[in-house]
């Protein structure tokens, strides 16, 4: 505090041996009330006890001549905040002379603005030593929490914990601790992380971890993060990574079709990289081989349904079991000759199949389409499209009534009997080949014409088309 020198009253003397307390006033002996008085001035931090609490305001004794007056905006950080949730009768308080005496003659104290004070010494030798400070979460913001330190701290929600906080309001009202990564006092600037707290927590028990794990164990973890080439599984204090190639037997386009952050999961321990603190583990592991059910159950010549997963160039990969998979090859899809696999199969369509080879050692299996005794994949409209557009128009065969289109819709006909020759179309209709050649060629209502007419016009077709 900053000492200050009492002014007499005129015409006054301090009586001899009374410290200042007493004074001489014409002839009289009175007291020096003054000289009781604390001295301070304006920024001065002063201590004293709350004797009122009103609505906008609290009074405080600091043993001057008048209570100083705190003001309710002066009272916390906090906004709009009740005086009674901030002090009680009788407390002890710091306060901040801001005024010694205002135009109505009181003395106006802050009360924030003395914890303010405090708060920035113990913060700037919290983040000078890399200790944490405990703070209470007063608010939820956009991106993050701001933490009463005596100060307004901000904690960004990437650093509230090590995972993402999906709902940082569960903190409000809680306290916390964090440390200090940033700070600027001339822009009342404190970033705080309490990420950097709990990962130094965990740096032993992540080493613990890693001691006690080894390969070929089973354990239980929950999933942490999901990213498109795996997913991560917190063991309890260290992260261990799934690769996408390990969470099924089947075929996962991305991690998150079957976990969602959160599930438990039991898991394998694969492979351990103790220098660089990386786990690998497996998901499939733990479940049953579908691979051990082909090799128990199935045998060479069996035959069963299955759906065609993938069409690639040379042939279709058919799933008979959840897992497993096999290759129908080109050459086994029809007895007919086929130009391209997806003339006749699509993804998703459903077909049996008989089993060529197992071969157990290599997990792969040969399958055939057309060794199924009583079964013929039909070329499918667009393919028989193709063929109708290879076609001359057989002179023979005259529409009812001529149309700027008729010779696409002869040449589907055309196409739709060919077809029935060679034992092709019993699954296509003539309709369907006409809208397959007519949709990129006429308007939409000529087609949808064309193809009515053709489903109600019966044409007689030559036995060879070609003729």
């Amino acid at each position: 505090m900053t000492e200050t020198t009492t002014e007499l009253p005129p015409a006054a003397t301090v009586v001899e041996g009374s410290d200042g307390l007493l004074l001489m006033i014409d002839g009289q002996i009175v007291p020096n009330y003054d000289a009781t008085f604390k001295p301070f001035e304006e920024g001065d931090v002063v201590t004293g006890h709350v004797v009122r609490i009103d609505k906008d305001e609290v009074l405080v004794d600091i043993g001057y001549k008048s209570e100083g007056v705190i003001p309710s905006n002066e009272l916390s950080i906090r906004k709009s905040v009740d005086p009674a949730d901030e002090v009680e009768m009788g407390e002890e308080v710091d306060a901040l002379v801001l005024i010694r005496e205002d135009p109505d003659g009181r003395l106006i104290l802050s009360k924030k603005r003395a914890r303010f004070e405090k708060a920035w010494r113990r913060i700037e030798a919290a983040a000078e030593s890399g200790e944490p400070v405990i703070g209470l979460v007063i608010e939820v913001v956009k991106g993050g929490l701001i933490i009463d330190l005596g100060v307004r701290g901000f904690l960004p929600a990437s650093l509230v914990d090590i995972r993402r906080v999906a709902n940082l309001d569960e903190f409000m009202s809680t306290e916390i601790e964090c440390k200090v990564i940033e700070l600027n006092r001339s822009r009342n600037n404190v970033v705080l992380s309490r990420r950097a707290v709990l990962e130094e927590e965990r740096k032993d028990q992540r080493q613990e971890i890693l001691d006690r794990l080894q390969p070929g164990v089973v354990v239980e973890g929950q999933i942490s993060n999901i990213v498109d080439f795996g997913a991560f599984v917190d063991l309890n204090g260290i992260d261990g990574l799934i690769h996408i190639s390990e969470l099924s037997w089947s075929h996962v386009n991305h991690p998150g079709e079957i976990l969602n952050i959160g599930d438990t999961v039991q898991v394998k321990v694969l492979d351990i990289d103790r220098d660089r603190q990386r786990i690998s583990l497996g998901l499939k592991q733990t479940q049953e081989d579908p691979w051990e059910r082909v090799v128990n159950t199935y045998n060479v010549g069996d035959e069963l349904e299955g759906a065609v997963t993938k069409v690639v160039t040379f042939g279709a990969f058919v799933e008979i079991l959840d897992g497993v998979e096999g290759l129908v090859h080109i050459s086994e899809l029809a007895a007919h000759h086929v130009e391209s696999p997806s003339d006749v199969v699509d993804p998703g369509d459903e077909i049996k199949v008989k089993i060529l080879e197992i071969d157990s050692e290599r997990r792969r299996l040969s399958l055939s389409v057309k060794r199924v005794e009583g079964q013929t994949l039909a070329l499918k409209p667009s393919a028989l499209a193709a063929i109708a557009r290879s076609l001359d128009d057989p002179s023979e065969i005259v529409l009812p009534e001529s149309d700027p289109i008729a010779e696409e819709v002869v040449r589907a006909q055309t196409a739709a009997a060919y077809a029935a020759t060679e034992g092709l179309g019993n699954a296509v209709t003539t309709e369907a080949v006409a809208e397959e050649i007519v949709e990129d060629v006429a308007e939409e209502a000529v087609a949808e014409e064309i193809v009515e007419a053709v489903a109600e016009e019966a044409v007689d077709l030559p036995a060879d088309p070609t003729d």
